[in-house]
């Protein structure tokens, strides 16, 4: 084993017990210790980092930036104990991320896609309620796909509606609380599937038709044939609304019925980081502005204020 493949297996080992998930980062490193023991180098360079974070030459610029940025935390590790490693330079592939506006579904999108995944095909009739439930609880909870699919029976409290998320994606444990129409949707579902799949495989709350546990591929591919469907991509679209929206809806609409009831925001928005698993409240805070009628109700707050300050 290499002195660098020894010190990726240190390094991720150290991220990782501080809570770090670090699935593709891991794995891409992995990848550049190979293309290094092809190189026959020892120790990181500026142009061996270089050489292959620029790869795919047709890949966007944000995406070798985003490799360099691995090899360079990873070669600042390697540094105290190998001088000769060199951490490149943050400039040498310049790209400044742009967070793009998220796409807020309507409630008639929804309501459409819900209808759309009832009417998908199933051989013990159970796929279409497991498809249904889970968009509806991703659209009325804000929960991250994984955090949904990861949910087993005893981890979904359904007397006081509560819903314990585990190893989240800062590896912590959290509280959701969800709405009693909410509870009463997760109950129906649950007498449903006991039903339906009385020896499953799996302690997971939602399960396949076989009785398996739901893939975050199965999940994406359904959602992706599901939104073709009604409409919300093109029949061969690869990119479109992500699943992902439907947190951001319910951040928005929350914020947005905040604001329409005079509730003091600043006030209550770590209430509704601790909600959606945000490790810091500037993650929550990006919703302020990220849709133009939130950005007309902060600019109202804005002038009202100064309007009580002036003499």
């Amino acid at each position: 084993m290499s002195s660098l493949q020894i010190a990726l297996d240190e390094y991720l080992s150290v991220r990782r017990a501080l809570g770090y998930k670090l699935v593709l980062e891991g794995r891409l490193l992995r990848r550049f210790i190979e293309f290094a023991k092809h190189a026959r180098a020892d120790y990181i360079t500026t142009e061996l980092a270089l050489k292959w974070a620029t790869q795919p030459a047709h890949a966007q610029p944000s995406q070798w930036a985003n490799r360099l940025g691995m090899v360079r935390r990873f070669a600042r590790y390697c540094c105290p104990n190998d001088p000769r490693t060199v951490v490149p330079p943050p400039d040498l592939l310049p790209h400044q991320y742009r967070r793009v506006a998220p796409y807020i579904y309507s409630d008639q999108e929804i309501i459409r896609l819900l209808e759309a995944a009832r009417q998908l095909p199933s051989t013990i009739g159970l796929r279409r309620h497991t498809f249904a439930t889970l968009f509806g609880l991703y659209a009325a909870s804000g929960l991250r796909a994984n955090e949904a699919l990861r949910l087993d029976r005893d981890d979904v409290d359904l007397i006081n509606g509560v819903l314990t998320i585990r190893d989240t994606k800062f590896g912590k444990t959290r509280y959701v609380p969800v709405h009693p129409s909410t509870r009463h949707a997760l109950q129906r579902y649950a007498n449903l599937r006991d039903r339906l799949c009385r020896t499953p495989s799996s302690p997971r709350f939602f399960l396949s038709d076989r009785g398996t546990r739901v893939t975050y591929d199965m999940l994406r591919w359904t959602f992706v044939k599901v939104s073709r469907q009604i409409g919300l991509r093109g029949p061969r679209d690869s990119h479109g609304p992500r699943l992902h929206g439907l947190r951001h809806r319910l951040a928005i609409n929350t914020l947005v019925k905040w604001h329409r009831r005079g509730v003091d925001v600043e006030r209550n928005l770590p209430a509704l980081s601790a909600y959606l698993g945000h490790a810091h409240i500037t993650d929550t805070q990006w919703y302020l502005t990220a849709t133009p009628q939130l950005l007309r109700y902060v600019l109202r707050r804005v002038e009202r204020s100064e309007r009580r300050g002036r003499p």
